[in-house]
């Protein structure tokens, strides 16, 4: 078992280094700064662009990220020929949201445990939703995604 665990540690540095050589492509032909941090998070290769005038790769909601984030994952599937489950993250955006879904997932999981009725969150991106599940899931709740993208959400129900 550790044999396999470190062989998948070495796959997960590998698509982060393939990410990394694809995201500074992509910084160098927009002739933007940024450096670029390479980690493994669990289960998954995490790259992060820092520093920076970088906003606008982050976009309304998120929404540019997220597309830079698909394109860097078809990147690193076109080199290994496996699906990638990179997170990719610019000037912390994801770690600021992820404090903010916390927080909304720690307020419905509250008004269940009060109503005994389920709370029907606002639409998310599959990153967000899966920061609430952890969070009901924390709480000893039920929750679950409802709807089709983009307005696909969160459903927290009593246990």
């Amino acid at each position: 078992m550790a044999v396999q665990t470190l062989e998948r540690l070495k796959l997960l540095e590998q698509e982060g280094e393939i990410a990394a050589d694809y995201l500074e492509g992509l910084l160098d032909i927009a002739d933007l700064d940024g450096d670029i941090d390479m980690d493994v998070e669990g289960d998954r290769a995490a790259v992060a662009i820092v520093g920076g005038e970088l906003d606008h790769l982050v976009g309304p909601n998120g929404e540019v990220l997220e597309a830079l984030q698909e394109l860097t994952r078809l990147a690193v599937q076109q080199v290994t020929g496996e699906r990638s489950r990179l997170m990719l993250d610019i000037g912390g955006y994801r770690e600021r949201r992820r404090a903010e879904l916390v927080k909304v997932g720690k307020k419905a999981v509250e008004k269940v445990k009060a109503s005994g009725k389920p709370v029907k969150l606002s639409p998310m991106t599959p990153f967000e939703r899966k920061v609430v599940h952890d969070v009901v899931a924390a709480a000893g709740l039920y929750s679950e995604s409802e709807g089709e993208e983009p307005n696909r959400c969160v459903v927290v129900r009593p246990a």
